[in-house]
């Protein structure tokens, strides 16, 4: 499924959020899948089931996952999410944050807008009314 870099500065667990996050985000996980156990998952990265448990709670805390009783987690539906509006309020301000420190160290307008479709906003991913 994704890798884990045991030499990286970044906790493994901050990792395995990141992969799930990336995969989610760019429809490789659809919403309502089912995603492998914390077991299977750490018996597949060969790590601590513990640091799976963690991710995947930082997972459900942040809406990306929701759990089943004796079922398992699944992925959210983003619209759906919990706190998805808090987590919205807080990336926007890093949003901010990181647009206005791209200016203050000389990138352009354009470059920033660039920036912007690469991400998906020129696929219409974006509600523009935000």
């Amino acid at each position: 499924m994704f890798q884990i870099d045991l030499k990286s500065r970044k906790a493994i667990y901050e990792q395995v959020v990141d992969n799930f996050k990336e995969l989610i985000i760019a429809g490789v996980l659809k919403p309502d899948e089912k995603v492998p156990s914390v077991r299977d998952m750490a018996k597949e990265l060969t790590i601590n089931p513990n640091t799976i448990q963690k991710a995947y709670r930082e997972l459900e805390n942040r809406g990306y996952f929701y759990s089943v009783s004796g079922l398992g987690s699944f992925v959210s539906v983003p619209a759906e999410a919990a706190g998805s509006s808090h987590r919205i309020k807080e990336l926007k301000e890093l949003f901010r944050s990181t647009v206005n420190e791209l200016v203050f160290l000389g990138c352009s307008k354009e470059e920033i807008l660039k920036l912007m479709e690469e991400t998906g906003l020129s696929k219409g991913k974006v509600d523009e009314n935000d």
